[in-house]
C-alpha cells in the first residue's frame, strides 16, 4: 500500500506568510526620525484642515487605504493613474466611487516640500487613514513606517481581489485569509462602515429584482434586510442603477467613528449584503451582537486598532523594493 505523501500546501502558505511578515518586520515606529522627523505632525496638521473643511472625507480616505492594501498589498498602487498602455486600479469598477485622491496629493506635496523624495505615498495613505479615524472620534494607534511605493497597478487585479459588497462570509473569509486576516478581522474591519456613504448600485439589488423571489420579480426585497429600512432606502434609490443619491452606511452617525454600525447590523439594517452576511456565521455574528450592546466600545476600538495594524502590514514593499514617488498619481 502506497504511503500518502503530505500536502505541501500548508508549507507553501507558511512560506508566503513568513515572507510577508519579513517585509512587515522591516517597518518601524520612527522610521523617518532622521530623514523626516516631522512627518506625522505634517500629516496630522493637513488632515485636521481637510476633515474640518469636509468631515465626510474621513470614510473615503479610510476606504482608499483598504482598497490599496487588498490589491498587491499596501503599496499606494490604488493612487496611480491609468496610462495609454495600462488600466490602473482606480479605474476598476469597484473603485469607480473612490474619493480623496486630491487630499493625498495635498499631504504628499507638503511632505515633498519639507523632505523631498523621502516619505512614500504608501506611508502617507496609511497615516492619513489612521488620522481620519482619530479625527472622526475613533481610536488612535501607532503606525510603523517604511513602506515603499509599488510600480504596478492593474484594474483587472483590483476587480478580482477586492472584497465585494455583496459577498457572503465564506467568500469574504477566503479573501481575508489570503491577506493573513481572519474572521475576527472581518467582523472588526467591517466596522469601518460606521463612516461614509454609498451609491445605490452597491446595494440596490437588495431592494429590487431579488433573485430568490418568484421569477426574480421586480420589487421583491432581500429577506435579510429589515422591511421598514428597505422602504426608506427605496425612497432614495428609485432604480437599481440610480447613481444620483447617496445613503449613509451608518445612518445618523456616518461622520463619527463609533459602534452604532453594529447596532444597525444586529437589527438587519446593514446597508450591504456583506454587512447582513455577518449574521450568518457564528464567529462574526457573536462579535456583531456583543458590540451592538453598546457595552464594549473600548474593546472594539482596541480590536479595530489591532486589525488596522495587521492590514497595514499586508504585502508591503520595503528596503530597495519599489520606489518613493514624487507625486502619488504617477510613477517617477
Amino acid at each position: 500500500m502506497a504511503t500518502k505523501r503530505p500536502s505541501l500546501l500548508p508549507f507553501v502558505l507558511l512560506a508566503v506568510l513568513a515572507a510577508s511578515s519579513a517585509a512587515a518586520a522591516q517597518l518601524e515606529i520612527g522610521f523617518y526620525r532622521k530623514t523626516c522627523p516631522q512627518v506625522e505632525q505634517i500629516v496630522r496638521t493637513e488632515m485636521v484642515k481637510i476633515i474640518a473643511a469636509a468631515p465626510s472625507l474621513a470614510g473615503p480616505l479610510l476606504r482608499l487605504h483598504f482598497h490599496d492594501c487588498f490589491v498587491n498589498g499596501c503599496d499606494a498602487s490604488v493612487l496611480l493613474d491609468s496610462t495609454k498602455h495600462n488600466v490602473a486600479e482606480k479605474d476598476a469598477k469597484p473603485n469607480k466611487s473612490l474619493r480623496g485622491f486630491g487630499s493625498v496629493e495635498r499631504v504628499k506635496a507638503k511632505l515633498e516640500a519639507a523632505c523631498p523624495g523621502v516619505v512614500s505615498c504608501a506611508d502617507v495613505l496609511t497615516l492619513m487613514s489612521r488620522d481620519a479615524v482619530v479625527l472622526a472620534k475613533g481610536p488612535n494607534w501607532p503606525v510603523a513606517l517604511g513602506r515603499r511605493d509599488g510600480r504596478v497597478s492593474s484594474a483587472k487585479e483590483a476587480s478580482a481581489d477586492l472584497p465585494p459588497a455583496n459577498g457572503d462570509v465564506p467568500l469574504l473569509a477566503k479573501i481575508f485569509a489570503s491577506k493573513g486576516l481572519n474572521l475576527k478581522d472581518l467582523a472588526v474591519l467591517s466596522g469601518a462602515h460606521t463612516l461614509g456613504t454609498a451609491h445605490c448600485p452597491s446595494f440596490a439589488d437588495r431592494l429590487y429584482n431579488n433573485a430568490t423571489g418568484q421569477d426574480g420579480a421586480y420589487g421583491l426585497v432581500d429577506p435579510s434586510l429589515d422591511s421598514e429600512y428597505a422602504d426608506k432606502l427605496r425612497l432614495k434609490c428609485k432604480t437599481l442603477d440610480d447613481r444620483n443619491k447617496l445613503s449613509e452606511m451608518d445612518p445618523g452617525s456616518f461622520k463619527t467613528f463609533d459602534t452604532s454600525y453594529y447596532g444597525h447590523v444586529a437589527k438587519r439594517r446593514g446597508l450591504f449584503r456583506s454587512d447582513a452576511a455577518l449574521l450568518t456565521d457564528a464567529t462574526t455574528r457573536d462579535y456583531v451582537q456583543r458590540v451592538a450592546t453598546g457595552k464594549f466600545d473600548a474593546d472594539f476600538f482596541k480590536d479595530f486598532s489591532e486589525s488596522m495594524i495587521k492590514m497595514g502590514n499586508v504585502g508591503v514593499l520595503t528596503g530597495a523594493q519599489g520606489e518613493i514617488r514624487k507625486k502619488c498619481h504617477v510613477l517617477n
